[in-house]
């Protein structure tokens, strides 16, 4: 009897994705590796590597398959088509060359949409940049990994991980009778979980209830947006910011919301606006790792009403009292309600009405982790990694931050129609973290 791919079905979390996906932007997120390349990068070479290593990640040669009625959500399968060049290209740097050419790059292909016939993940890279250096990108829908998956990813392709011997690949597909009784045990399992289901409830509720109490006060902010979008980055030193956080009992996560918070106060008043409580959308994921065969989503939200305004010691330790509160609640539990309810607004056709007239957030803002110490592709220092991710809705600007190797990276990512001064914010947002800074001494 021939085996059948096991059945890998998408969680509540990644329907949020795949739900999230109606408005003018696909929902991906991605990564810059910039590499020191003056020693020489073949193309070729970092093709054929990566063919061998996405052996060691099943995730990156599965597509998503819908089921039939009856049969559950979504599963992930082999795909028996899959070919390496469908998803690493190669291309030279426009000129001149510089960094601000490699992100306007990477706001195209991560603003591409990803076919949905294949493993839903790209890369391409970029040669011939004028500082000697070469350019990853990396894009991945959002229903295949969220940040922490996509870090689990990273680490599977970069030199020193271990590969994986190429056997029994493609499996066949599951029937639809295996479908149906996976299904249906699963919907049993969900009756025996209703007492947990229940206790959840109330912390969703819980965690949910600042976005009750506060509403985002209208601004520039919050304007219907396009298709575009443009990156900008700034990097800090993060012992330094270790540093302050220490000092004032709070995390980098804190020092990173309380520098947002005061950029876009300044950002607004620039503008000859007013606001002095930015509510920012905080994603609180329910996992500190992943792995390999570990992907998806695996998080919740919490919106946080923080002052733009005031002494910054002060400002960051309110952040950091708020952000303890909310993470006295189960992570995750946001989208027990959230996932329901942007799913039948979906069926109904208003999800992307409702996203395009929000009132209950400015932005988002994401704190990732990432790795220590430097890593390497076929020898080449990976010497940044600029996080991606791209504001959604009625946002106009968001942001994601990495740590890695001694850096803090914080990317801005802009509608460019609505935030045209993207450069002004990332003035602002650099000034608050010096100020921040400051406070270690």
């Amino acid at each position: 009897m021939v085996e059948s791919s096991p059945i890998n079905r998408i969680t509540a979390d990644d329907l949020m994705s795949l739900v999230s996906e109606r408005g003018s932007t696909p929902m991906q997120v991605g990564a810059v590796l910039l590499l020191d390349a003056r020693a020489g990068l073949d193309p070729a070479s970092v093709i054929e590597l990566l063919a061998r290593r996405v052996v060691s990640v099943p995730r990156l040669r599965q597509r998503l398959q819908k089921t039939p009625f009856g049969c559950g959500r979504p599963v992930w399968v082999d795909d028996p088509a899959f070919e390496i060049a469908n998803h690493v290209t190669s291309l030279p740097c426009p000129e001149p060359r510089g960094e601000l050419e490699v992100l306007g790059l990477a706001a195209k292909l991560i603003g591409s949409e990803l076919s949905r016939s294949r493993p839903l993940w790209a890369a391409t890279l970029v040669t011939d940049t004028a500082t000697g250096e070469a350019a990853l990108i990396l894009v991945f829908h959002h229903v295949l990994a969220d940040g922490i998956g996509g870090l689990a990813v990273l680490a599977n392709l970069v030199d020193g991980a271990p590969e994986t011997v190429n056997t029994g690949f493609p499996l066949p597909d599951p029937s639809r009778g295996q479908l149906a009784v996976d299904a249906a045990r699963g919907r049993i399992r969900s009756l025996r979980r209703i007492p947990t289901a229940i206790r959840r409830i109330g912390s969703a509720v819980a965690e949910l209830r600042p976005a009750a109490r506060v509403s985002a006060a209208p601004t520039s902010l919050n304007r219907s947006t396009g298709a575009r979008r443009s990156f900008a980055r700034i990097r800090v030193d993060v012992n330094r910011i270790h540093d302050v956080a220490h000092a004032h009992r709070a995390t980098v996560n804190d020092v990173v919301l309380t520098a947002v918070a005061g950029a876009l106060h300044r950002l607004l008043a620039s503008r000859g606006e007013q606001a002095d409580v930015i509510v920012i959308s905080v994603p609180f994921s329910a996992r500190r790792q992943a792995s390999a065969g570990d992907l998806g989503n695996q998080s919740g939200v919490i919106p946080l009403a923080i002052r733009g305004t005031g002494d910054p010691a002060t400002r960051l330790e309110a952040v950091a009292a708020l952000t303890r509160a909310a993470k006295l609640k189960p992570p995750g539990a946001s989208t027990l309600l959230l996932g329901p309810l942007f799913r039948l607004l979906a069926r109904m056709g208003l999800y992307e009405w409702f996203i395009a007239r929000q009132k209950m957030i400015h932005t988002f803002a994401s704190t990732l982790r990432g790795p220590e110490t430097q890593l390497s592709l076929l020898s080449c220092p990976i010497t940044e990694i600029i996080p991606l991710s791209v504001p959604t809705g009625n946002i106009t600007v968001s942001f994601v931050v990495l740590s890695y190797a001694g850096n803090l990276v914080v990317t801005i990512a802009a509608e460019p129609d609505t935030c045209p001064d993207l450069p002004t914010l990332r003035g602002f947002l650099a000034e608050e973290f010096e100020s921040l800074e400051a406070l270690a001494g």
